[in-house]
């Protein structure tokens, strides 16, 4: 149904959860993994999704369903709203979808190595959320804020984090 927008739309429902700021427990890592998978096959070209059979046939379950999606497309129709195609013909060109691949997994990578039940995750997951948007969109303002939270989430993990190991390693 969605074509070669198949992954932004994944990859937008993979990364949700964990850009919601609240203690998942870990199990975002499991969304963060497929979405570097995903954003893999982006990058090597690959034209359609490809997961493994075990992952494919999921249920998605009620709580997604009935809570999750409704609340996610709420968001989504917000950035509708002030979205419009701008420079829509460069999100067909296979480099440029390519290096949209390159930063998701960076961001994917960036959420899943942030410090465990701290929130960092959030920024950097809010930002591959929203460039899966401009990909659906075929926006390049939305795709610069997606850019720019994401950088920016990126920052704070590693300051955070650098700080963390730091104080962890005067500590033992």
């Amino acid at each position: 149904m969605f074509a070669e927008k198949s992954f932004a739309v994944t990859i937008l429902f993979l990364m949700f959860i964990p850009a919601l700021p609240l203690p998942t427990g870990g199990i975002t890592h499991v969304f963060e993994a497929i979405t570097v998978v995903l954003a893999t096959e982006m990058v090597i070209g690959v034209r359609t999704l490809w997961l493994p059979a075990r992952w494919r046939n999921r249920e998605l379950g009620a709580v997604t369903t009935e809570k999750a999606i409704p609340f996610m497309a709420k968001r989504i129709r917000w950035f509708e709203r002030f979205s419009r195609p701008r420079w829509a013909p460069l999100f067909n060109q296979r480099w440029f979808l390519r290096l949209l691949g390159l930063v998701l997994i960076g961001l994917a990578v960036t959420a899943a190595l942030a410090p465990p039940f701290s929130g960092l995750d959030t920024l950097p997951s809010i930002g591959a959320v929203v460039v899966a948007l401009a990909i659906i969109l075929e926006d390049v303002v939305v795709l610069g804020i997606g850019v720019a939270i994401g950088a920016g989430g990126v920052v704070v993990v590693l300051t955070i984090g650098a700080a963390l190991f730091r104080v962890l390693r005067h500590l033992l």
